[in-house]
């Protein structure tokens, strides 16, 4: 392929939302084993925020100390397959695809090379670019916990705080396909849109504290880290599990004695860094509730990919409802 350049997000230090740059940088060309896809939508997540500020700061250890190694951004893509390389077997020029580039980033482009036997799939029929773009980001991740770490059971309580996010919106909904009872947490302008996805109960944040009220839970699933461990024990049933995919030294802290103490567990996983013959099946089983209907994608905003820094300042509010896409393409 004729080399060339692109538009693509790039920051060059940790920061606000206004560190990010659109720059004309070189067009990768794709490998025997990877396919070459046009990117036509995908989505800013808040790991993107926190990934832009070098938040936790310890993260910094993998993103580089002083500023980012790689000044790429992005991780989760859909698009359409412009060319494939001699070694792929399971696409084809014009299959429409998403998927998550992971610690290579690069999504927030307008074209990205990914390895065909790695984290991409087909998009599903029926089912939009813009809507599949997320996919890798919060469902991948709430089939890893309601799965893997929480084993959550039909007929079992869960309560989702942080339900109207991306990682809540999805949760919900699919908490609900396990054939679990779901509480809901969020704000008040919240309320009725968690509970249209599914939930059975909702619980106002600003009105009242989840750990002081009477029900108890066998797992408590905070997508957004804003609960603890410690204060949220009396609300989980005797061998429940908290689960939260937002890694703090405190819940560190709590995954190790709960490990050795209790019954009552503190868990964590970094799905998009599980081995991808572990993502895979999690990926066929979404795939598989989304065809029966199970999952319907929530998009709160949209924004061109020369509106970038706009898109980084609405994840930053902390009030996105679903999930914030970039229209690339």
């Amino acid at each position: 392929m004729k080399k060339s350049k692109m538009k693509a997000a790039i920051y060059n230090r940790y920061g606000p939302a206004d560190v990010v740059k659109l720059a004309e940088v070189p067009r990768p060309v794709p490998k025997p084993e990877q396919i070459f896809v046009a990117v036509r939508a995908s989505a800013v997540t808040t790991a993107d925020s926190m990934i832009r500020q070098g938040m936790p700061r310890w993260g910094r250890l993998f993103l580089g100390l002083r500023r980012p190694r790689t000044t790429a951004m992005g991780t989760q893509f859909a698009g359409e397959v412009i060319e494939v390389g001699a070694d792929v077997k399971d696409f084809r020029i014009g299959d429409r695809v998403f998927g998550e580039t992971g610690m290579a980033f690069g999504a927030h482009a307008e074209f990205i090379s990914v390895n065909a036997d790695e984290m991409v799939a087909h998009i599903p029929e029926g089912m939009s670019f813009e809507e599949a773009a997320p996919l890798c980001d919060g469902p991948l991740t709430d089939m890893n916990f309601l799965r893997n770490l929480a084993d959550l059971k039909p007929g079992q309580h869960i309560l989702i705080n942080g339900a109207a996010g991306s990682l809540g919106s999805a949760a919900v909904q699919l908490a609900k396909s396990l054939g679990a009872e779901v509480t809901g947490v969020c704000s008040t302008r919240n309320v009725d849109f968690v509970r249209s996805l599914g939930a059975d109960h909702v619980i106002d944040y600003t009105k009242d504290d989840f750990t002081k009220q009477p029900e108890m839970y066998d797992v408590i699933f905070d997508t957004v880290g804003k609960s603890d461990f410690r204060s949220s024990k009396p609300a989980l049933k005797r061998g429940g599990a908290y689960v939260s995919p937002v890694l703090s030294l405190r819940l560190l802290g709590h995954m190790l004695w709960s490990g050795w103490f209790g019954s009552k567990k503190a868990k964590f996983s970094a799905t998009g860094m599980l081995p991808v013959d572990k993502q895979k099946p999690l990926l066929r089983e979404l795939l598989d509730r989304i065809a029966q209907g199970h999952l319907k994608m929530v998009i709160d905003k949209r924004f061109g990919l020369d509106q970038i820094v706009e898109a980084h300042a609405y994840v930053d509010t902390g009030h996105k409802r679903g999930n914030v896409i970039l229209q690339v393409g």
